[in-house]
């Protein structure tokens, strides 16, 4: 498959590390910046035959069949807009849009250009998450009531991230669309995301938007998402998971910290992602391209237009994930619990709490059995018509 890359900068180069590394069968043909130096550089790193300034060439180019969107935010939809009117596939990177209403809109488009849209939420495509998400899914951790979802850094890259008209916002558009879509798929993407509680505060840097941000994310089954953000975290960049389940838990720590430590006097070069030194002890990355999810990302999005069949992650996700943010902005100001506005509600309809108590027998509840230091064995149990708790040895 013939790919046009739209953009030029960090992500595109992570984005074109996975799609011509490992003899990759699909080829970038294209690329676009608004830069002609910036396309021509990138060109020559990555043997792309074509390269252009202007967007609606890239796109409409007769030897694209795909496009991946690696722009700065303001920049998404009117990319999307190119390639519904050209009839092309559509890749887009986080967060879809500044907005639910933004991502609302991409949403429509591709769908009445009968294209598909991809939404490249990589962080949901990592190994580690891949893996927890078939435990959580084939029922190992039992009913989901929380997932937790942290990521803190430095701050962005670029200097769009930084200007709230460009990006949308903050820490919480920038690194929250990563948290809300992990914890979404944990606790049920057909569960529906109710209300919203979040604090944000800019802390650190002069900016309009915040730097940092923690939330929670309450769904109809009664389930808790949170996410916590932050540019102002010193140290590299931390990405962790935890899910809880009546049956078990799960904690994912994918960048940081992953049995991976080097101690160097500074005479190297690049680290990992978001490193702030290459001096001292170090925590490299073996395989950043893969450890973060592009590999498997865009191998099953291109499986999937190859197919006609849906990703797990689509243009839908990433408009709920936005419709999320905007309740979570709401919130922040607010300081009390907003809802989620969807318009386009797709998942069930069922908004019954799923809160239910173990049955020990026809007589009591079960509250909590454990073995103490002793050997000891007890059950903590409630009768059923009296509410009285009991403690009973086995």
């Amino acid at each position: 498959m013939n790919i046009a890359m739209l953009g030029s900068g960090f992500i595109a180069r992570f984005y074109a590390d996975a799609l011509a590394g490992q003899r990759r069968r699909d080829k970038l043909t294209m690329v676009y910046s608004r830069s002609a130096d910036r396309a021509q550089i990138f060109a020559n790193d990555y043997n792309v035959t074509h390269h252009t300034d202007n967007l609606e060439e890239a796109v409409n180019h007769p030897d694209v069949d795909v496009v991946v969107i690696a722009l700065s935010n303001e920049l998404h939809l009117p990319a999307v807009e190119a390639c519904a009117k050209a009839g092309k596939h559509v890749l887009c990177t986080k967060p879809l849009g500044r907005s639910g209403e933004e991502a609302k809109r991409m949403l429509q488009l591709v769908e009445e250009a009968g294209v598909m849209g991809g939404y490249l939420e990589d962080l949901c495509y990592t190994p580690k998450f891949l893996k927890s998400l078939q435990t959580v899914q084939s029922g190992g951790l039992g009913r989901i009531l929380w997932a937790k979802s942290r990521e803190a850094h430095p701050g962005p890259h670029s200097d769009w991230f930084w200007d709230k008209n460009k990006s949308g916002g903050g820490a919480i558009v920038d690194l929250g669309c990563h948290c809300i879509e992990i914890a979404r798929n944990f606790i049920g993407k057909n569960i529906k995301p109710v209300e919203v509680m979040c604090w944000a505060a800019t802390q650190v840097h002069p900016i309009d938007a915040e730097d940092n941000a923690i939330g929670m994310v309450k769904y109809a089954n009664g389930a808790i998402g949170q996410f916590e953000v932050s540019w102002c975290f010193r140290g590299g960049m931390d990405l962790r998971d935890e899910v809880m389940g009546t049956e078990g838990t799960i904690w994912v720590n994918n960048f940081l910290r992953t049995g991976f430590d080097v101690f160097s006097t500074g005479k190297g070069g690049y680290v990992a992602e978001k490193a702030e030194t290459n001096k001292g002890w170090l925590f490299p990355v073996g395989d950043e391209v893969h450890e973060l999810g592009y590999n498997h990302m865009f191998t099953e999005m291109f499986d999937c237009i190859e197919n006609g069949s849906q990703p797990q992650e689509t243009f839908y996700d990433g408009y709920v994930v936005n419709a999320i943010i905007d309740a979570a902005y709401k919130s922040a100001k607010s300081g009390i619990w907003e809802p989620v506005q969807l318009d386009d509600w797709r998942g069930d309809t069922d908004t019954t709490d799923k809160a239910e108590a173990a049955s020990y027998d026809d007589q009591y509840y079960l509250i909590k059995e454990e073995v103490l230091p002793n050997g000891e064995k007890k059950i903590i149990l409630k009768d059923k018509k009296t509410g009285e708790v009991v403690r009973r040895d086995i």
